[in-house]
């Protein structure tokens, strides 16, 4: 309960707030009337929340329902389509999203009750389609193993889609799930270009890093692949990059299952546009051209896609031959406003 824009300690309320109670409390006074948000060693805070259900329906997509652990990424992502989902929760796109972290350590506990409902039909989840489930505070959670070990148990197929190499962490349950129902992951890599990754990306681990535990993950029995995405026009689209991104991928061995163009949504693009006037300056009028809406002009898209399948025809190694690409990705997740939750 809020009282007077103040959610209460957790040493006198064992109950921790909803996300309904952390929106109230955020438009009333500010994210200083979070007392229990607590700042840990990276600087971000992080509020532990009450889960009323794990599950969110997802309309249109090529899965059923969509789980996330956490809302809000100290991965930072300048692009990332989940700051608008901030909205919803009185909290802004910008710093807010990579700094103030919400957690739900009683999702297991939720999840498995909506899996024992005699109504539920076993179709695949999609976890962490809208933060990374395992960004660096799943190490000291866990929230996301338990979840894919409930997942497992109750023989309900499943996906993650991640750039954490933490992933490889819980090797022993995928391949438990991937004898039983079923699961995929998705390690996302849009380049493999330092300076791209260094601005865009700040708070991930290396395209190398992801790599190496994509294939870790591969050589264990787990069907996974690489989502090159979203490449970030002028900044992640040059030939070379390309070119050297697709070859990093058919190295280690994985297959590329997905390709395709920033967009940049109402409540993401002003954010975006703000990093690119601070570290691209000279790009600012061609996103304003190419950008009328949220999505890249479609003739410069097109084009982006023809200068990719050029490149995978004409890479060398084991997922040089027969690479699937597909834009959106046919099984991976994608984002959907009805996936924030």
């Amino acid at each position: 309960m809020v009282r007077m824009g103040q959610l209460p300690l957790f040493n006198d309320d064992p109950s921790s707030p909803t996300l309904r109670d952390v929106a109230a409390a955020v438009r009333e006074a500010g994210i200083d009337s979070l007392p229990d948000a607590r700042r840990r060693a990276d600087d971000a805070r992080y509020q532990e929340v009450a889960t009323r259900s794990a599950l969110t329906a997802a309309k249109g997509m090529p899965f059923k329902w969509a789980l996330n652990p956490y809302r809000g990424c100290t991965h930072a992502c300048e692009y990332c389509y989940a700051r608008k989902y901030q909205r919803h929760l009185e909290l802004g796109s910008g710093d807010d999203f990579s700094s103030f972290i919400l957690v739900k350590p009683d999702l297991p506990t939720v999840l498995a009750r909506e899996l024992r409902r005699p109504s539920w039909a076993h179709e695949t989840v999609a976890v962490g389609t809208a933060t990374d489930p395992y960004q660096p505070i799943e190490g000291h959670y866990r929230i996301t193993r338990q979840c894919l070990e409930v997942l497992c148990e109750s023989d309900t197929p499943f996906s993650v889609v991640t750039k954490g190499p933490m992933v490889v962490r819980d090797t022993d349950v995928l391949v438990r799930a991937s004898s039983r129902a079923g699961c995929r992951v998705y390690m996302s890599v849009a380049t493999v270009d330092h300076d791209g990754w260094a601005r865009l990306e700040p708070g991930t681990a290396s395209p190398a890093q992801r790599l190496r535990a994509l294939r870790q993950l591969r050589d264990a029995g787990v069907d996974c692949g690489v989502l090159m995405m979203p490449l970030v026009p002028g900044i992640t689209t040059s030939r070379d990059q390309i070119r050297r991104t697709v070859q990093a991928i058919a190295e280690a061995g994985v297959r590329l299952v997905g390709v395709d163009v920033a967009r940049l949504d109402e409540g993401v693009k002003a954010h975006f546009m703000a990093f690119l006037g601070r570290e691209y300056p000279g790009l600012v009028a061609g996103y304003q051209r190419l950008y009328g809406g949220s999505q890249p002009d479609a003739a410069y898209a097109a084009s982006l896609r023809a200068v990719i399948n050029e490149e995978r025809a004409g890479v060398a190694g084991p997922t040089g031959r027969g690479v699937c690409i597909t834009t959106p990705p046919a099984a991976a997740p994608q984002p959907t406003s009805a996936s924030a939750p």
